[in-house]
C-alpha cells in the first residue's frame, strides 16, 4: 500500500509526531494527586468509568512528579495541601512549563497570598475541598475533551510552521504576496523581480511546505500564523 500523499495535511500532523493513529500527543490523561485515599479513590472511579480514557491517581506530589517520565500531558487535579517535600504551590510552578498540561486546584482555606500565587500560577480553575466527586466529574469530563481539542489545535499549529519554515526569506515575501491576493506580475513589480523569476519561487514555496494548491498553501500559512500570542492557560474560579 502507498504511503498517503503529503498534501494529506492530517497525515502531516501524524507523521511530525510519528504516530499513525493520530492519538500520541493529543489523546491525553487525567491525573489525580490527592493525598486522601478516600477522596482519591472516589475521584478516580468517576473518572474512569465508562470513559476509554487513562486515569492515574497518586497521594503526593512526590510520587506525581517520580512518575512524571511515565506519563504524559492532559488534566492534573491536585489538592494545594501536599504531604512530603512538594508543596502545592512548587507542583504548580513546576507544570507551569508544560503547556500540554491543564492544572486544577482543589482548596478548602486559602490566605490572600497563597489565593494569589494559584491566580498567577496558570491554574485553570479551583474546586473546593473536599472534592465532591460528582462535580470533579462534571468539571472534568468537559475539560478533557476541550483538552484533547485544543492539542490537536497545537499539533497542526506546530506541523504548519515547520512545513513552512523551510521557506527562504524572499519565498516568505512571496507566499505574503500571494496572501494578499496579488498575481505574479504585480509580485514581480511589488519585489522587483522577472515574472518568471516570481514563477519559480511560486513552485518552490509549493515543493518546500509540501502543499498541494494554493488553497492548501493558504491554509497552512494561516493555521501557523493563527497560534501566535495565543494564552495557552486562562484562570477561571469555579464552584
Amino acid at each position: 500500500m502507498s504511503a498517503p500523499k503529503p498534501r494529506d495535511f492530517r497525515w502531516a500532523c501524524r507523521r511530525a509526531t510519528g504516530s499513525t493513529d493520530g492519538v500520541s500527543e493529543t489523546q491525553g490523561e487525567i491525573h489525580l494527586v490527592l493525598p486522601d485515599p478516600i477522596e482519591r479513590a472516589a475521584c478516580f472511579r468517576v473518572l474512569a468509568a465508562g470513559a476509554a480514557r487513562v486515569v492515574r491517581s497518586f497521594a503526593s506530589a512526590d510520587d506525581y512528579l517520580g512518575a512524571e517520565a511515565d506519563h504524559g500531558g492532559g488534566l492534573l487535579l491536585f489538592h494545594w495541601r501536599q504531604p512530603g517535600a512538594t508543596s502545592g504551590s512548587a507542583l504548580l510552578a513546576h507544570v507551569a512549563t508544560r503547556p500540554d498540561i491543564t492544572a486544577f486546584v482543589a482548596a478548602e482555606r486559602l490566605s490572600l497570598d497563597e489565593t494569589r500565587v494559584i491566580l498567577r500560577g496558570g491554574a485553570f480553575d479551583l474546586l473546593p475541598a473536599p472534592l465532591d466527586p460528582r462535580l470533579v466529574h462534571r468539571t472534568l469530563d468537559p475539560a478533557f475533551g476541550d483538552w484533547q481539542l485544543c492539542q490537536r489545535d497545537r499539533l497542526m499549529r506546530r506541523t504548519a510552521a515547520a512545513r513552512l519554515a523551510a521557506l527562504t526569506p524572499r519565498e516568505v515575501d512571496i507566499l505574503d504576496a500571494i496572501a494578499a491576493g496579488l498575481g505574479n506580475k504585480a509580485i514581480a513589480r511589488r519585489l522587483a523581480l522577472s515574472p518568471r523569476t516570481v514563477e519559480v519561487h511560486r513552485a518552490n514555496i509549493m515543493r518546500r511546505a509540501e502543499a498541494g494548491s494554493i488553497a492548501e498553501l493558504l491554509r497552512l500559512r494561516f493555521i501557523a500564523e493563527s497560534g501566535r500570542d495565543t494564552a495557552e492557560n486562562s484562570f477561571r474560579f469555579g464552584a
